[in-house]
């Protein structure tokens, strides 16, 4: 039996494509991302550049789509101004989304060969943020500490 690979959402390219090319001007905002939600919507946004290290787009859509209900996040794709085409995201957010939605789909590849991966696949050996935080509930873990 083999498994085919995820289709590509031509539409969530094309989102995020438009928004590059219609609101990043200048050094500012230079990536625009897409989010499809779990109910089907589509939600957008693009990066605040700075010199400390501003949002990338993708984190920015995460709060967009949480400000629009959007709580649950099912695939991404950011894309760069000047029809740079699919960028594939940074360590930081690849980091965050793995976090924040371990089945997440994110389109990475060329322009012409987008391709959709889980995000686990762009993070091998990750380090998963739930597995360290403290137990609230006081319980003590399997090496007897709080």
């Amino acid at each position: 039996m083999t498994t085919q690979p995820p289709t590509v959402d031509e539409e969530l390219i094309q989102a995020a494509a438009h928004v590059a090319r219609t609101y990043c001007r200048g050094d500012d905002h230079t990536m625009a991302a897409a989010a499809r939600a779990a109910d089907g919507r589509v939600i957008t946004a693009v990066n605040a550049y700075h010199f400390t290290g501003g949002p990338c787009a993708e984190l920015v859509v995460v709060g967009a789509a949480a400000a629009q209900g959007a709580y649950e996040l099912v695939r991404m794709v950011a894309v760069g101004d000047r029809e740079r085409g699919v960028v594939p995201p940074c360590g930081r957010c690849r980091q965050f989304l793995f976090d924040y939605f371990p089945a997440l789909e994110v389109i990475v590849g060329t322009v012409d060969r987008p391709r959709t991966v889980p995000v686990a696949e762009l993070l091998p050996d990750a380090y998963v943020w739930a597995d360290h935080q403290h137990d609230a509930s006081g319980d003590e873990d399997a090496d007897g500490r709080k």
